[in-house]
């Protein structure tokens, strides 16, 4: 059976404006790829103005700065992600790869913080830690120095993402994205002042421990992003996501807590103000 790589609905818009704080406009899912004016018409319906671009490798990076100085309503991350940085390793080029990412972060205001980056101990195996821990803990160093906000990925990994914060420092800003822990890793995190970001992965059925999570965070360390084009929300999971969606997400986190949507979306609105240096657009 082929993929359904239709773009769901829009789904009814929130009654207050929230962030997308973490997407991916430069990935193609299928035919339909949206490009981001078309991205942000869209989402701009449902109560979603304004976006985070995320760059994951150097042609990423580069490309989230350009966006975000041609959109007022977006803003940049730039890093090496996880996966990328034992490729680069490999060909002796991480030193030089890393400098490009500080280049880059330095290049304009409208980059806002460094990541993603981090651990992923799932699509690379053990000969592929040590670069990625040298990366990560440049990473690191980098938000703090030049006081950016710092985008954790972390998969299957958390006791050495919260063995390396504690090494070598926990940015004043930090937001563990996609955040795929269980209440304990979420209460470690949270000691840390970390913000906790939910997608779409929230509202899969096999993903109770991320509800757990979702249900010990105060209400002002919740973020909420899509990770697009990945981690399409029930009930269109597999299907091309986009920041237009948010809402389906939020509305399951509102019910999950039991809170109020617009005070939901007003405390997300304000942590990602706080949680990314100040509003913009």
């Amino acid at each position: 059976m082929s993929r359904d790589i239709s773009r769901p609905p829009l789904p009814e818009p929130l009654p207050e404006p929230v962030v997308d704080n973490h997407c991916h406009l430069d990935i193609e899912d299928g035919e339909s790829w949206l490009d981001p004016g078309e991205a942000l018409a869209l989402s701009s319906q449902v109560g979603v103005p304004r976006i985070v671009q995320i760059g994951c490798d150097l042609p990423g990076a580069a490309w989230a700065v350009e966006t975000a100085t041609a959109y007022d309503a977006i803003v940049a991350g730039v890093a090496l992600h996880p996966n990328e940085a034992p490729k680069i390793a490999a060909d002796g080029r991480l030193d030089e790869g890393l400098a490009e990412v500080e280049r880059l972060a330095r290049s304009s205001p409208r980059v806002r913080a460094v990541g993603e980056t981090g651990l992923d101990y799932y699509r690379t195996g053990p000969e592929g830690v040590a670069a990625q821990q040298q990366s990560f803990a440049a990473h690191i160093r980098l938000a703090i120095k030049l006081d950016k906000t710092l985008v954790v990925h972390d998969r299957d990994a958390h006791d050495d993402i919260i063995a390396m914060l504690d090494e070598h420092g926990v940015p004043a800003r930090t937001v563990l994205h996609c955040f795929s822990g269980d209440a304990d890793f979420a209460r470690q995190c949270l000691d840390r002042g970390a913000y906790l970001s939910f997608a779409g992965t929230v509202t899969f059925k096999n993903a109770q421990n991320i509800r757990r999570a979702l249900a010990v965070a105060p209400l002002d360390r919740i973020l909420v992003e899509t990770d697009a084009p990945f981690l399409t929300p029930m009930p269109y999971r597999g299907r091309p996501n986009a920041s237009y969606l948010i809402p389906t997400t939020v509305r399951a986190m509102a019910q999950e807590r039991q809170v109020d949507l617009a005070v939901l979306c007003a405390a997300i609105d304000a942590n990602t103000d706080a949680a990314f240096g100040g509003s913009w657009g």
